[in-house]
């Protein structure tokens, strides 16, 4: 089987429960998220990119099929490569921003004493009716405020910290803002951790489609900790709670955030060795 049929199945296989969800009408409070806010469609994710300087030589059946896609060209030998100066006259910026933030935080030591309150502050105080997933909170709405009023908050990523209530914003010790993502994302912080996946998307070709599967898959593990760690009831759905608010769910999510940190911080110096590698070579497969 070609490279490029093993990475559909792949992504047929993980993307398999949400194509039927979706055909179906049926939203999921928990995966949706992958799809949604990474707006990258299981389309997309079967796509297969080989990475930049490998040569598709063609086949019984021609050349390769990406010859005819964006930023690839065709050699009048039939032979497909990525055209990196091509890709980086369009995205070069992002991909300057990506890989500066990626070695920026795989640099950082890992700091694992947040225990998933970023999801408890996003309903701290808030009503019931007002609360993002429509889904029972486990210690109701004043056993959540207690929780939070009882713990000091770390939160570094933005794109979690952004959706903290009002009342929570200033009970977090740090304020982290879209313009130093760079200056204070770190690799224990579990949504830095699942943005592998944004980022590995957001370098396009530059990423082997393995490595996109990769980073996808943890992604996923990930959004379920992160849910199963949350204020809400996710019972409905097969998740058992971390209850962060004891002593042995804050020793349980800490020794996942452990494992995602490491995790993560290998799929980021593969991430960075693709972007680096933005440069034709000899190599063939």
């Amino acid at each position: 089987m070609r490279a490029s049929d093993e990475h559909a199945a792949r992504a047929d296989e993980l993307t398999a429960a949400h194509r039927a969800r979706r055909a179906r009408g049926e939203r999921h409070a928990v995966e949706d998220f992958l799809f949604e806010y990474y707006p990258t469609k299981p389309a997309a994710l079967r796509v297969w990119h080989p990475g930049a300087g490998i040569v598709l030589e063609p086949g019984p059946e021609g050349p390769s099929p990406l010859g005819g896609r964006r930023w690839y060209r065709t050699d009048d030998d039939g032979a497909v490569t990525l055209d990196v100066e091509a890709f980086l006259a369009d995205r070069a910026d992002t991909v300057q921003f990506v890989t500066a933030l990626l070695a920026a935080t795989s640099a950082r030591q890992p700091f694992t004493g947040c225990f998933g309150l970023h999801e408890w502050a996003m309903v701290y105080r808030e009503a019931d009716d007002a609360h993002r997933h429509p889904l029972p909170l486990r210690l109701g709405s004043a056993g959540t405020d207690a929780v939070v009023e009882a713990h000091k908050i770390r939160c570094s990523h933005f794109d979690a910290f952004r959706f903290f209530t009002p009342e929570a914003v200033d009970r977090n010790t740090l304020q982290p803002t879209q313009l130093d993502r760079v200056q204070m994302e770190q690799p224990g912080c579990l949504h830095a951790a699942m943005d592998c996946y944004k980022w590995a998307t957001k370098l396009g070709p530059l990423v082997p489609g393995e490595l996109l599967l990769d980073c996808f898959e943890l992604a996923r593990e990930i959004r379920r900790t992160d849910m199963a760690a949350s204020p809400y009831d996710f019972s409905s759905y097969g998740l058992a709670p971390i209850r962060i608010e004891t002593p042995e769910g804050k020793a349980e999510y800490v020794r996942l955030q452990r494992d995602y940190a490491a995790r993560s911080t290998g799929l980021r110096a593969r991430l960075l060795a693709a972007s680096a590698h933005a440069a034709p070579s000899a190599s063939s497969v």
